[in-house]
């Protein structure tokens, strides 16, 4: 299969949680457990080796980054002095936390496997929780598939999330107060199985199914408008780039996390596209 996209970095065990910052693009390794940042002319950086797998990303109003600790199951502000801890989620997740969106205000949202996946655990739904701008942190919507990658609208109103193993992306409504409500069906996804996501000015979502082999920008109600076809297994993407109009998508050939820092399958790859992200996560 010929493939559409270009490879920008290769080499890595397992590259998640893409966001773009400071006209690069920032990432976990998550097996290697190393944050790490790329330019769009392929320079790869090592920001911080980190102890528990790193999950999402995300940033404080003041600038401070955020990384999600995974088993930990908590998110660390990221200093020069290294990772203090931000928020213990262990009350909530009931097992490895996963991908993070954090909004204008500060507030940041963390979803959690729900179950042990690697250890062949049956599916259990899932609470995600909400970590308000002084570190209090709460559930705000549960029964929850698999929550992973997470967008909120341009508006700071809809926050849609992909239930990886329900195939479908959530959206909800965000109140004053940050809470969720009003939980609908945003899309059915069929046989895709949605894992990071990010969204374009006229309201798509590109969403990485690595069930699929594929990336998709998909419209509310599930309407398919492009698919993309990566050299590798893609696990997240987002939109970036100058004019945000570059696509990267994260693939790996393997998600074990003993194989994955054996084969080091991970790439970031990348492909214009005609519509342009929003700016936020």
């Amino acid at each position: 299969m010929i493939s559409d996209t270009e490879i920008l970095v290769q080499g890595l065990a397992f590259p998640e949680a893409p966001r773009w910052r400071d006209n690069q693009l920032w990432f976990t390794d998550q097996h290697a457990r190393r944050i790490m940042s790329v330019t769009l002319d392929g320079q790869a950086e090592c920001i911080l080796e980190t102890e528990d797998l790193p999950g999402g990303l995300g940033w404080l109003p003041d600038g401070t980054p955020l990384v999600v600790g995974m088993t930990g199951r908590a998110v660390h502000r990221v200093t020069d002095e290294g990772l203090v801890l931000y928020a213990d989620l262990s009350a909530i997740a009931t097992f490895h936390c996963n991908d993070m969106v954090v909004d204008a205000q500060g507030r940041a949202y963390v979803g959690n496997f729900g179950y042990d996946l690697h250890g062949g655990a049956p599916i259990s739904p899932a609470q995600l929780a909400l970590i308000q701008p002084n570190g209090h942190s709460q559930v705000t919507a549960g029964g929850l598939i698999f929550p992973n990658g997470s967008v909120i609208t341009a508006d700071g109103k809809t926050f849609v999330v992909a239930e990886t193993f329900a195939s479908r992306l959530t959206a909800f409504h965000i109140g004053d107060d940050g809470l969720l409500h009003d939980r609908r069906l945003w899309a059915d996804l069929g046989d895709a199985k949605p894992d990071g996501i990010c969204l374009d000015v006229e309201g798509a979502i590109w969403v990485a199914s690595p069930a699929t082999k594929e990336v998709i920008r998909v419209g509310e109600t599930g309407i398919i408008h492009s698919r993309i076809r990566p050299v590798g297994t893609p696990y997240a993407c987002m939109l970036g780039g100058p004019t945000r109009q570059t696509l990267f998508i994260l693939t790996s050939e393997t998600d074990d996390p003993y194989r994955a820092n054996i084969v080091k399958s991970g790439r970031i790859e990348i492909v214009d596209v005609e519509v342009a992200g929003t700016g936020l996560p």
